[in-house]
């Protein structure tokens, strides 16, 4: 794999309330340091870096602006001058001016991780390809919650991160590890 300069690293949702109630167990617990590993290396690169967060718009989120869980995670907040989007749905590109951003930028690929893996990354990775991005998701840098089926039978994070990881490389995405990804950085 290899990544040129017209591309750009957006971190998706690394927010605090993820680690409190009402979320079920997640997989994953290497998420957070890879995300710090690819942080790094990124803004090292000198490649575009444009973080997205999730303000909730419903009552007595945990997401909401102003609640405490709405905050970046230690580590992942925007530096100096790197921009921050906010969205208030799954797909960072919906209500938001992402798109705008990239393209002025000159971007033509988006390297995706966070949280999670089924819900915010899968959808802006959807979107993002069929806007015509080429689209990679680093599947170790981002986790997933459990999920209860139709029946209320509980889907283990892990299968339910392997799955959508499975299907976003079907047809939407590159899905790279850390390791790999920051050997493409070069």
């Amino acid at each position: 794999m290899t990544l040129d300069e017209h591309t750009a690293l957006i971190p998706i949702d690394v927010q605090q309330a993820f680690d409190h109630a009402p979320w079920p167990p997640r997989n994953n617990p290497g998420m957070e340091a890879n995300g710090l590993r690819l942080l790094e290396a990124w803004r090292a690169s000198g490649r575009p870096l444009i973080h997205v967060k999730h303000d909730s718009v419903v009552p007595g989120s945990t997401l909401a602006a102003g609640h405490p869980g709405n905050a970046q995670r230690p580590g992942f907040e925007p530096q100096g001058a790197e921009p921050l989007v906010r969205k208030s749905v799954n797909a960072a590109f919906i209500g938001t001016d992402l798109d705008l951003r990239l393209r002025r930028l000159g971007v033509t690929s988006v390297v995706l991780f966070g949280i999670s893996t089924d819900m915010c990354v899968s959808t802006t990775a959807r979107v993002a390809a069929n806007l015509g991005y080429r689209t990679i998701v680093v599947g170790d840098a981002s986790f997933c919650f459990d999920q209860a089926d139709a029946d209320g039978a509980v889907i283990p994070a892990e299968l339910v991160h392997r799955v959508h990881l499975a299907t976003l490389r079907a047809e939407f995405a590159e899905v790279v590890d850390t390791d790999g990804l920051l050997r493409s950085l070069g």
